[in-house]
């Protein structure tokens, strides 16, 4: 019986993984270029790109001017041209200067032109607090860029996925947007070794559960395995959904877990208002799922507040591992 080797299993990192993931595919694939401010010698605002302008070279690792409206209306046109642009912005909150070429060019061009074009086009955002970075460094707008068709938008939670969400949305003809989350860039867990692809538009489930379906997107998956396991040791058995992929969101799952466990809680960095949770709640809401619910359903995001410097107030403005707890614990004993 001719049997398939497993891939070896090494830790990595979530910036090596990423690494790792441009490496593969600048090596196996001469349209890919990497562009963005300061990612050549620099290595990237979050040494995410490190060396990899020594081994490709400056035609391939191209640093941009302190523009985002221009380099990504270059990446765009490179995309239009046939070439695999990967954008790097140095903070997620960036894109707001590049709007125009995001929403009103790379996402509807192909279908202003009839399908006769594609963007094959990545753009890499790092997202999220807790850096200490203040207002205008640490949003999550990752529900902005899910608001708008033609773009498609993922949040790797771990090293893993990291790698495998970039090489699948290298091989997508469509732009696809990237958030990364500072705080994992650090974050060490098995990587695959070589080339695979992790599923655009499917969810993950991190940890089954029979009494609440906690679906977290980004850092907040993470934290949401953290409380699990505490709400495990008081009896309180929490089915964990890693959302992955904003948009197009995996509607199968989570409408599974929630017929199972009759509980929904909805975890999210971004702001509360018109957030991701919102999505998933009026996707519960429309569809057969809403019958099965014992409780109503919870939405637990951000502030309505800019993100402050302060430490603590940061801390404050956006879920923490005890406020899952508490809105878990108030789901099952009907306190909510």
């Amino acid at each position: 019986m001719n049997m398939q080797a497993k891939p070896t299993l090494r830790e990595l990192s979530y910036a090596e993984a990423i690494r790792e993931a441009m490496d593969i595919a600048l090596s196996q694939d001469e349209r890919v270029i990497l562009m963005g401010e300061d990612i050549g010698v620099y290595g990237g605002a979050f040494q995410v790109t490190g060396d990899l302008v020594e081994k490709y070279g400056t035609d391939r690792v191209m640093d941009t001017p302190i523009s985002e409206l221009g380099g990504a209306g270059i990446a765009v046109g490179a995309a239009l041209t046939g070439l695999r642009p990967i954008f790097e912005f140095q903070f997620s909150d960036f894109a707001a200067l590049a709007m125009e070429q995001i929403v009103n060019q790379a996402a509807k061009v192909r279908y202003m032109l009839g399908g006769a074009v594609s963007v094959p086009l990545v753009m890499r955002f790092p997202a999220g607090s807790g850096t200490g970075a203040a207002a205008q460094h640490s949003q999550s707008l990752e529900a902005w860029l899910g608001h708008v068709p033609g773009l498609k938008v993922v949040q790797p939670s771990t090293p893993e996925d990291a790698k495998g969400l970039l090489l699948a949305a290298l091989e997508d003809p469509d732009p696809v947007m990237i958030f990364e989350h500072k705080i994992l860039y650090k974050m060490k867990g098995p990587v695959p070794e070589g080339y695979y692809t992790t599923p655009i538009g499917k969810a993950a489930i991190r940890r089954t559960g029979k009494d609440v379906s906690i679906i977290a997107t980004s850092i907040m998956a993470q934290k949401a395995m953290t409380a699990a396991e505490t709400l495990a040791g008081e009896g309180i058995d929490a089915e964990v959904i890693d959302l992955r992929t904003v948009r197009p969101m995996d509607r199968e799952t989570v409408l599974a877990s929630v017929r199972k466990t009759g509980r929904l809680l909805c975890v999210y960095e971004g702001v509360k208002t018109l957030g991701v949770g919102a999505e998933i709640s009026a996707m519960v809401a429309e569809s057969d799922a809403f019958d099965f619910l014992d409780a109503p359903i919870i939405r637990l995001g951000g502030a309505e507040s800019p993100i402050p410097y302060n430490p603590e107030l940061e801390k404050a403005v956006v879920p923490q591992v005890p406020d899952i707890l508490d809105a878990a614990r108030g789901l099952l004993k009907g306190r909510i």
